[in-house]
């Protein structure tokens, strides 16, 4: 047996090929953080605070803007503190916290936007019965199961990586530690943790799109069969915005898994579309063109002024 001298602390070398960009880089992504907490903010208290919005779309709404709040905080608060000349180091736990908060809402998003494609897939297809197939109950059950799933799958993704030995050299060459960065500083063999990370992302994300695409393609037929052009828009109206957002969230990763040796520059601004500016573009996606939720902030936004004025 060899004595090794764990390493308690990893050095983030930042988004690779960037140097001598940090300023830029961090006007760039402070502005695109600000707009995703402030935007799901308001998403999030309109959906609360308006009556009208507690149905079970707005729910997943919610729900989402809570993911979306939670997994651009995972990575960006650091990623700005090293851009503005801060330390660029992190604990081992911090790394560890981060690896398991990062994968597990990560998932989470990606099991969410299935079920909100369930959920359109009702209300197109089956809308006499859309209040009863989607009841409360319901609801809680499959945002529930989001959850959990996302924590179930972070959680063995998590134990893989901070299982193995690291005992030098403890430069991370990524932004945030993911999992494939870290692996590369182990002491041991990593190719099991390698293979089962790549299978399980892969596998889910495949199973998750693949039900997407077969809601959708049940939803574009009963589409078609509206008779009337009013009904067909309002049908796919319904579902623009969130075919959008699904859009935004594969469309980079299909672009990473074509290549056969993706750059690392490249992996890296796929990865932050992913991480900050989808979160940014979903309450825009969700609000511009919802008559009920901009409603709902304007209602907020007037008893807000009434109570300023009363006091």
């Amino acid at each position: 047996m060899r004595n090794h001298t764990m390493v308690t602390e990893f050095t983030l070398l930042g988004i690779p090929e960037t140097e001598g960009l940090e300023k830029v880089l961090l006007l760039l992504f402070s502005a695109l953080y600000t707009c995703a907490l402030l935007g799901n903010f308001l998403i999030l208290t309109a959906v609360i605070s308006s009556q009208q919005l507690h149905t079970p779309m707005y729910f997943f709404l919610g729900n989402l803007s809570i993911f979306d709040l939670g997994f651009c905080s995972t990575t960006a608060p650091k990623m700005l503190s090293y851009l503005s000349g801060q330390g660029r180091g992190i604990s081992f736990q911090g790394c560890v916290v981060q690896h398991f908060f990062y994968h597990c809402l990560g998932c989470t998003l990606c099991f969410l936007y299935t079920v909100m494609a369930y959920d359109r897939f009702v209300a197109i297809c089956f809308p006499l019965r859309y209040t009863v197939i989607m009841n409360h109950r319901v609801c809680c059950a499959l945002a529930t199961g989001t959850w959990m799933s996302g924590c179930v799958h972070s959680v063995i993704l998590t134990s893989l990586t901070f299982q193995l030995p690291y005992c030098g050299p403890s430069e991370v060459d990524y932004y945030f530690c993911d999992m494939p960065a870290v692996l590369l500083l182990a002491c041991e063999d990593p190719s099991l943790a390698q293979k089962v990370g790549f299978t399980n992302v892969g596998l889910l994300s495949l199973i998750c799109f693949l039900l997407i695409v077969v809601s959708y393609t049940r939803i574009g037929i009963s589409i078609l069969k509206i008779r009337s052009k009013e009904g067909r828009q309002k049908a796919f109206s319904t579902c623009s915005a969130h075919l959008t957002a699904i859009i935004c969230v594969y469309g980079p990763v299909i672009v990473i898994y074509l290549q056969p040796n993706p750059s690392p520059l490249l992996s890296a601004i796929i990865q932050i579309l992913h991480n900050l500016v989808t979160p940014t573009i979903n309450p825009m996606i969700y609000s511009l063109r919802n008559k009920d939720v901009k409603a709902a902030l304007r209602h907020v936004f007037f008893k807000k002024c009434l109570s300023l004025e009363n006091k």
